[in-house]
């Protein structure tokens, strides 16, 4: 199973169900109520040929992408401006998150094999950069309605220490957030799972549960809140100036942009938040195998998808950004790519957002 979606079950007694979701367990009796044993093969096999085969296209596509808007970065780096230094902690997050799902395949297809402190080591460092991708999507977010709406300059293009600075404490936030993993997680068989080993938590399912309300509440609700009013504010901005190519432009990329966040996220989440509440018993369910079978394959897939998203953005850049298409078809004109298109489409160095908008927060992008 991958490390957001697992489904594990209590070694001490076959009669307790224990349930981790996105990398935590809670000990739930109600199937024990009626003296039922779930056979959860069909679940292991899905996980065994799903997650792989998803998590290795993920990979590759996910370090070609964000690899090249790294190396597009690195060329302009003495010319970065806010939006960039973002676009820059946001690829680093994606791509150390991609680095960590080979671990999760393999336990997919064979479970974990690479012992607790690795399993501790993987899971912290998967949380981190999980949760920074999204935080970093609402910075940026925020950096643009504040720019665009209200032509404020949170930071100053001059002093770009100043938002390394800032993504650095999303960052160390981030750390905070992986601590559970460090402390709770280990590597333990499962009997009731043809005795595979799986990296979960084990610990005690009261703070489990709290963790994970504040997690449906800091690493979704919140974010997604943010994002969709600075959006919204920001298309309305736009639509209320002059509809030259620029204007429209922007609006593609805002669109294309919140839609993919909230295709990829939004599943994963709703279907984690009816995991809580029936792993809390808040409402009054009446599961079977068949239904919590279904509810583990629905969380596999669902979390694979929120996953994928770390190799939508350079996507988006290169076939809606078009000063990122420029800059990357500059850097393949090389090997004989060329740009084809009007002259002069993306020469200019005002915003590719609006060209009310102060130049120090535009982006390549």
């Amino acid at each position: 199973m991958n490390s957001g979606t697992k489904t594990t079950f209590s070694v001490e007694d076959l009669n307790i169900y224990d349930y981790d979701s996105n990398n935590y367990s809670y000990n739930y009796s109600s199937l024990s109520d009626v003296g039922t044993v779930c056979n959860w093969e069909s679940s292991i096999y899905f996980d065994s040929i799903f997650i792989p085969v998803l998590y290795s296209l993920a990979l590759a596509v996910g370090l070609v992408g964000n690899g090249l808007v790294l190396v597009i970065l690195w060329k302009k780096r003495l010319s970065l401006n806010v939006t960039d230094i973002f676009i820059l902690h946001l690829c680093l997050a994606d791509i150390l998150l991609l680095l960590t799902l080979p671990f999760w395949a393999v336990e997919a297809a064979k479970g974990w094999i690479f012992g607790t402190p690795l399993c501790k080591l993987t899971g912290a460092l998967f949380k981190i950069n999980f949760y920074c991708g999204i935080f970093m999507l609402s910075c940026i977010s925020l950096d643009r309605y504040l720019s665009i709406v209200h032509a404020v300059q949170m930071y100053s293009r001059k002093k770009p220490m100043v938002t390394h600075c800032c993504c650095l404490m999303v960052w160390l936030f981030c750390l905070l957030l992986s601590i559970p993993d460090w402390i709770f997680r280990v590597a333990i068989k499962d009997t009731r799972r043809q005795d595979r080993t799986e990296c979960v938590y084990n610990d005690q399912p009261d703070v489990r549960l709290a963790i994970r309300y504040l997690e449906h509440i800091l690493c979704f609700i919140l974010p997604s809140v943010m994002i969709l009013l600075c959006y919204y504010h920001i298309l309305q901005r736009l639509q209320h100036g002059s509809q030259c190519k620029q204007k429209k432009r922007a609006i593609r990329v805002i669109i294309a942009l919140v839609v993919a966040f909230f295709i990829h996220w939004t599943p994963y989440n709703i279907t984690r938040f009816i995991d809580t509440i029936q792993t809390n018993n808040t409402i009054s369910i009446n599961q079977t195998c068949e239904s919590t079978t279904a509810l583990d394959v629905a969380l596999t897939a669902t979390s694979t998808l929120a996953y994928l998203h770390c190799c939508v953005n350079p996507v988006l850049y290169a076939f809606v950004g078009v000063k990122f298409r420029k800059h990357l078809l500059d850097m393949l004109r090389p090997l004989g790519f060329t740009l084809k298109g009007p002259a002069g489409l993306v020469s200019r160095k005002s915003s590719v957002w609006s060209e009310s908008v102060d130049t120090s927060h535009t982006s390549a992008f």
